[in-house]
């Protein structure tokens, strides 16, 4: 049996203590109740859920499993002495202080994050002294410092999902040759502030890498945001991207050909399309999944069926001795898009006679029969003119009647019956034409409009004869 794109992480050992309060209690993971939920009361040794005041300790696996809100501890171990694991498959995760995963010499630790938030009060240690690993498909996790690894291994593949941190520390164990790694696919990581050297310092030593080698490492700094973030671009720029969501049906899979080893020689590739995880990854009958067999093509179409999640890859044959080299896998989920919507471009308009009615011309796009709605967001708070008016909430161009001045955003929602979109537009009133265009970011007067009323007449006549000659030029140094 071939093993095919499997991560794996080597085990090394150090110690290194954490201080502990030794006020509160220690409730250990027993997995007796009748199922893996982290909020069975059964499941835990002091028979109820973790309270925000009490240490979760999870050693066994399979371990708990996080699915609902309100999951709190004041602080966790995951792989504490032995093997221990956490998935986390929506709802939320709270604690308090730091979550450790592998936390003792002998301890191996794994974070499984697909869906839902973990919000750590303190430091997230992935690999603290055990081998620890954080694997994560989607969710959100945020933690104070992501230290990777303290004195143990420690890895993170961030292949979807947000990961955020004040800071990344990742280390070399001293003494040792153990360092952090963390491998980048279609997540993102997010620090706060300018973190451009520290991160990129990371990349420079091999620790952060894209699609375990076969990508690029994006690595931006916002500043109005203030802050650093890292996402990757796999070298074959697949389509559909990555951990997206495309219409169920005919999909078509595309990619782009590395370059051979000898310049102008074709690239075959063989490709295998299959919503079976474990097929792909163990390879143990590849036929049945293979859709393009050593052919030198660019895309293949294949059917997608709805509410399915599908893996494909893509293995190239460059002209190397070590042909072919086996591709990432990526993933996609068939299901109902949302309908599309373009609530119309800003506008600029003003009152005539202390009324204004404007049309709304949106656009919306979905394969399936839809509705829409229309609401006002905000308005102008004027108690001496009537609210806004949208003559037909419920069709998709109408238009509405304004009567004070300031700024309107309205919102516009489009449902089909499984799924929403929505797009605001925002309408801003003005006292008049003039004032209106002013606003305008590419304004610019007409030259001679001396009073800037937006024209050149008489009145602006008038001012020039008015100072017609004079001169307040300095007449003396």
């Amino acid at each position: 049996m071939c093993v095919k794109k499997l991560i794996c992480l080597a085990s090394f050992f150090l110690a290194l203590g954490l201080t502990v309060d030794v006020q509160a209690a220690v409730v250990n993971w027993t997995g007796n109740g009748a199922d893996d939920l982290w909020s069975t009361p059964e499941n835990w040794s002091s028979g109820a859920v973790p309270t925000a005041g009490d240490k979760a300790r999870i050693e066994a696996v399979p371990g708990a499993r996080i699915v609902n809100e309100g999951a709190v501890a004041l602080d966790s171990w995951i792989g504490a002495g032995q093997s221990g694991d956490l998935t986390m498959d929506g709802g939320t995760w709270t604690t308090s202080s730091f979550i450790v995963v592998a936390r003792q010499v002998s301890g191996e630790g794994t974070l499984n994050m697909i869906s839902g938030t973990i919000t750590a009060g303190g430091n997230l240690y992935v690999g603290h002294t055990g081998v620890g690993a954080v694997n994560m498909t989607g969710g959100i996790i945020t933690a104070p410092t992501i230290v990777l690894p303290h004195n143990g291994a420690g890895h993170v593949n961030l292949h979807g999902g947000i990961l955020g941190a004040g800071t990344l520390n990742m280390e070399q164990v001293a003494g040792t040759e153990i360092v952090g790694t963390m491998d980048v696919g279609a997540g993102t990581l997010i620090l706060n502030g300018n973190d451009l050297a520290v991160v990129q310092g990371y990349i420079d030593n091999g620790w952060i890498t894209a699609y375990e080698g076969q990508g690029t490492l994006k690595l931006d700094y916002d500043e109005v945001a203030n802050q650093t973030t890292l996402t990757a671009l796999h070298n074959l720029n697949p389509f559909p991207a990555d951990r997206s969501t495309v219409g169920a049906g005919s999909v078509e899979l595309s990619w782009t050909l590395p370059d051979p080893c000898v310049p102008g020689q074709p690239v075959p590739v063989d490709v295998y399309f299959t919503d079976d995880l474990q097929a792909l990854q163990w390879f143990t009958d590849p036929a049945a999944i293979q859709v393009v067999n050593k052919q030198n093509v660019t895309s293949v179409v294949v059917q997608a069926q709805p509410k399915t999640q599908y893996y494909w890859a893509v293995d190239t044959y460059i002209g190397d001795p070590n042909d072919p080299i086996f591709g990432s896998i990526f993933t996609f989920l068939a299901d109902n898009l949302p309908p599309e919507v373009d609530a119309g471009a800003n506008a600029v308009t003003w009152l005539v006679d202390g009324v204004m009615t404007k049309n709304l011309d949106a656009t919306v796009t979905d394969d399936d029969a839809y509705t829409v709605q229309w609401t006002v967001v905000s308005e102008p708070d004027d108690p001496n003119s009537p609210d806004a008016v949208i003559a037909d909430p419920s069709a998709e161009d109408t238009s509405i009647t304004l009567s004070a001045y300031g700024e309107y955003v309205l919102q516009l929602e489009a449902s089909d019956g499984e799924y929403a979109g929505s797009d605001t537009v925002t309408i801003n009133v003005y006292h008049d034409g003039c004032e209106a265009a002013q606003s305008l970011p590419d304004y610019e007067p007409i030259p001679g409009d001396l009073n800037g009323d937006c024209r050149v007449d008489e009145l602006d006549l008038a001012i020039l004869e008015e100072n017609w000659l004079k001169d307040n030029s300095l007449t003396e140094p």
